[in-house]
C-alpha cells in the first residue's frame, strides 16, 4: 500500500498538534511524548454518533484533549489531508462505538500507528479495512514515500484479522464463508479455564479456518442472543441493505434483541438541546423501529405515557435473557455485565453486529484469562464499586495488564456477593479492557435466576475452571484494606482512597444510576442512606441537584414495593425512568459549564463524558453521602459528622 497523505502524530503538546494541522510535518522526536489512552469518547464525542455515514468524517477527533486544549476543529483531518495516525498506548479504550473508526476512515485515514490498541477499537479497523500497526518504524518510511507490503501490515495479527482485512472487510468475508458455518464443539485436552469450555462448546466450523480457540487466535462462535441499542442500528442496517439489499433473511430472528435505551432523555439533556440535535435523535430513533418492524425483531422500547425506556439493554440481559454458559454479543462495551451469572458476554462493534444478524456467527479473538481473587472480607459500607475503583487503580491495570483478557473473578468476597454486586465488577471489565469478565455459576446463581425469571437452572459440573487451568496472571486483592474510594476526573483508573481527600470538592450534581449502579442493589444503598438522612433531618444541600435513575423497569418496580420513591423524594431527590441517562450525556445529570462538579456512581468519566465540567466516580452511598453533605463525603464521614 501507498499511502499518499500526511502523517498525524498525536502528542502531548497541544502546539506541535496544532503545527502540525497548520501545514508542517514534525517528526516522532520532534512531536514529542505521544498522547495515551485515547478514548472512543474523545475520537468520536457522544452527540456526533446520531451520525451513521461519510459526514462522520467532519467530527473525527473533535473531542481530543490534550492538556486542557482541544486543538482538532471540525474537518481538521480531512482538511489536513492525513492518512495515517500516530499516537500512545491504549487507542481507542472505551466505548465499543464503531463511529470512531469509520469516521477517521472517511476523513481519509487508512493507517492508525499506536503503541497499543483497545481490543474492540482494533477489531472494528479490521472490520471496515482500516488497517492497525504497532510498529513505529512505519513512520519514517511512510514519509520516505516507501510502499509498505499488506503482508507486512497485517504481520503478526492472527490469520483470521489478516484474511478479513484481505477481502475488504467482515461482511464481504462473512458473505463467503459464514452463511454455513456449524458448531464444531473443539476438544481441548488438560485442564482448562470456565471460559474455555463455554468457548470450545460453541466454536464454529469455518472453511478456510482452522480455529482451535488458543489465545491470540481468531475465530467465530454461536452466540446465544445478540443484541443491539438505537445507536448502532440504524448504522447496521444500512450496512446491510447497501451489501445485501433488501429483504434480509436474519439467521434466528427470536434470538434478536433491539433496545431503546440511550436517548429516551435526550429531550432533557443539555447538550442535546444546545446543539438542536433532537431532530437527529428523532431520525434515528425511528430508523432502529423502522428495522425492528420490518423483520419483525423484540423492540424493548419507550414507555408509554412516561419518561424512561424498559430498561439499559446489558441491564436487561443479565435481567431477563443470559444464561450461564451461554455466549452474549452485544454492541456495547459494557456487554459483559451477564457475566456475573456465568454468561460469556462481550461487546462488538457496528458491523460484527451486522455480520452476526445475517449468519450468527460472532467474531472472536479468543484471549488469555486473568485470575482476580477476592480475598478477605469487605469493610461495612464497601461496595463493589469501591473494591473495582481499587483494582482500577492497581500498576498492573494502568500498566495494560488487563487489555484484551478474560477476567476471572473468584474468592470469598465474589462468593459473599449477590449478583447484582458481581455484575457491578463484570460490567466495568469494559474499563479494566479486558473481553470480557466471568463469576462461575454457583448457588447465589440458581437464586438470582429463580427470584429475577422463576426458573429452575441446574447447575452443571462443567461449569466451572478446572484444577491446574492455566491463567496469564494471579492478582489476588486483599479486601479487607479496601475503603470508600473515588476516581478523579478524567479516568475511571485515576483511583484515590476517600479518606486521602486532602481538600474538600464541593459538588453541584449528585447522579445514581446508569447500568453499573442502576440494580436493586444499588438502590438498598442509596436508600440506606438517604433514610438516615431524611431520620435525622437532613435533606440535599443547598445548590445540589440529586438524580437517581434505575437500570431497568424491574429495579423501578421493586423501588416502588419497598418504599424507596417516597423517601427519596422527602429528601430532595429526583427520580428518573429508566435509562442510561447522563452516563451517555443523554440526560440529567450532566454538567452544563466547565466549572460544575459531579459526583457519579456510572463506570467512566473520560473528558467531555459527562459534560464540560469535572466528573468523579464513586459508589452508591458515597453519591448520596455527598449530595447531603454538599461537598465529596463518605456515608461513615458524614454519620460522624452530624449530631445525635
Amino acid at each position: 500500500m501507498k499511502f499518499d497523505g500526511r502523517i498525524l502524530i498525536l502528542g502531548t503538546a497541544p502546539q506541535a498538534v496544532q503545527r502540525q494541522l497548520a501545514g508542517e510535518d514534525l517528526s516522532l522526536t520532534d512531536a514529542g511524548d505521544l498522547r495515551g489512552d485515547i478514548s472512543t469518547d474523545e475520537i468520536t464525542p457522544l452527540q456526533i454518533m446520531l451520525n451513521y455515514d461519510s459526514r462522520l468524517a467532519r467530527f473525527a477527533h473533535t473531542g481530543l484533549t490534550i492538556n486542557g486544549e482541544k486543538p482538532l476543529g471540525e474537518n481538521a483531518i480531512a482538511d489536513g489531508s492525513f492518512s495515517v495516525l500516530v499516537a500512545g498506548r491504549r487507542y481507542g479504550k472505551g466505548s465499543s462505538r464503531e463511529h470512531s473508526p469509520l469516521a477517521e476512515y472517511s476523513a481519509g485515514i487508512r493507517l492508525v500507528i499506536a503503541e497499543g490498541f483497545e481490543r474492540i477499537y482494533r477489531q472494528n479497523c479490521d472490520n471496515i479495512g482500516l488497517f492497525t500497526s504497532t510498529d513505529m518504524g512505519l513512520v519514517d518510511r511512510i514519509r520516505a514515500g516507501e510502499d509498505i507490503p499488506v503482508d507486512e501490515l497485517v504481520a503478526g495479527r492472527d490469520p483470521l484479522a489478516q484474511a478479513i482485512l484481505r477481502a475488504g472487510g467482515l461482511l464481504a468475508y462473512g458473505d463467503r464463508y459464514l452463511r454455513d458455518a456449524r458448531l464444531r464443539q473443539i476438544q481441548t485436552d488438560g485442564p482448562r479455564t470456565y471460559a474455555q469450555k463455554i468457548v470450545d462448546r460453541f466454536a464454529l466450523q469455518v472453511e478456510g479456518l482452522d480455529w482451535q480457540a488458543r489465545p491470540g487466535t481468531g475465530g467465530f462462535v454461536r452466540a446465544d442472543f445478540r443484541f443491539i441499542h438505537e445507536y448502532y442500528t440504524a448504522m447496521a442496517a444500512h450496512m446491510l441493505h447497501n451489501h445485501y439489499g433488501r429483504p434480509l433473511t436474519l439467521f434466528e430472528p427470536q434470538n434478536i434483541l433491539l433496545f431503546e435505551d440511550h436517548l429516551s432523555y435526550a429531550h432533557r439533556s443539555p447538550t442535546h438541546i444546545k446543539l438542536g440535535l433532537l431532530p437527529d435523535v428523532r431520525a434515528i430513533s425511528e430508523a432502529h423501529r423502522t428495522f425492528g418492524r420490518e423483520y419483525g425483531l423484540t423492540d424493548h422500547g419507550y414507555l408509554l405515557g412516561e419518561e424512561g425506556s424498559e430498561g439499559i439493554s446489558h441491564a436487561m440481559m443479565a435481567e431477563s435473557y443470559a444464561l450461564p454458559g451461554r455466549i452474549v454479543v452485544g454492541t456495547d462495551s459494557h456487554t459483559p455485565h451477564s457475566g456475573a451469572i456465568g454468561a460469556f458476554a462481550y461487546g462488538v462493534g457496528t458491523t460484527d453486529m451486522a455480520n452476526a444478524f445475517m449468519t450468527g456467527a460472532a467474531r472472536l479473538t479468543m484471549a488469555e484469562s486473568l485470575l482476580i481473587r477476592l480475598e478477605g472480607r469487605r469493610n461495612p459500607g464497601v461496595t463493589a464499586k469501591d473494591i473495582v475503583l481499587h483494582l482500577l487503580a492497581t500498576d498492573f491495570i494502568r500498566d495494560g495488564g488487563g487489555v484484551g483478557k478474560i477476567f476471572e473473578f473468584a474468592g470469598p468476597v465474589i462468593d459473599a456477593m449477590s449478583i447484582d454486586e458481581r455484575t457491578t465488577i463484570t460490567n466495568m471489565v469494559a474499563e479494566l479492557g479486558g473481553l470480557t469478565g466471568l463469576c462461575a455459576p454457583d448457588a447465589e446463581t440458581v437464586r438470582f435466576l429463580k427470584q429475577r425469571r422463576g426458573i429452575d437452572f441446574p447447575l452443571e459440573d462443567w461449569m466451572r475452571s478446572d484444577p491446574g487451568a492455566s491463567y496469564a496472571a494471579t492478582i489476588e486483592l486483599d479486601c479487607s484494606g479496601i475503603g470508600p474510594m473515588l476516581a478523579k476526573p478524567g479516568d475511571p483508573g485515576n483511583g484515590i482512597a476517600l479518606a486521602s481527600l486532602d481538600h474538600e470538592v464541593r459538588v453541584d450534581i449528585a447522579y445514581g444510576g446508569s447500568c453499573t449502579a442502576g440494580k436493586r442493589d444499588d438502590f438498598d444503598n442509596y436508600h440506606a442512606v438517604a433514610k438516615w438522612a431524611l431520620d435525622h433531618g437532613l435533606k440535599v444541600a443547598d445548590g445540589v441537584k440529586l438524580y437517581l435513575q434505575c437500570g431497568t423497569i424491574q429495579v423501578r418496580d421493586y423501588c416502588r414495593e419497598q418504599g424507596y420513591f417516597e423517601t427519596f423524594e422527602a429528601i430532595g431527590a429526583e427520580m428518573l425512568g429508566p435509562a442510561c441517562g447522563s452516563c451517555g450525556q443523554c440526560g440529567p445529570g450532566v454538567s452544563e459549564t466547565a466549572d460544575q462538579v459531579t459526583i457519579s456512581a456510572i463506570n467512566r468519566n473520560f473528558p467531555g463524558r459527562g459534560g464540560p465540567g469535572k466528573t468523579w466516580l464513586a459508589s452508591p452511598p458515597t453519591v448520596v453521602a455527598s449530595a447531603i453533605a454538599g461537598r465529596i463525603c463518605s456515608f461513615e464521614q458524614l454519620q460522624g459528622e452530624t449530631p445525635g
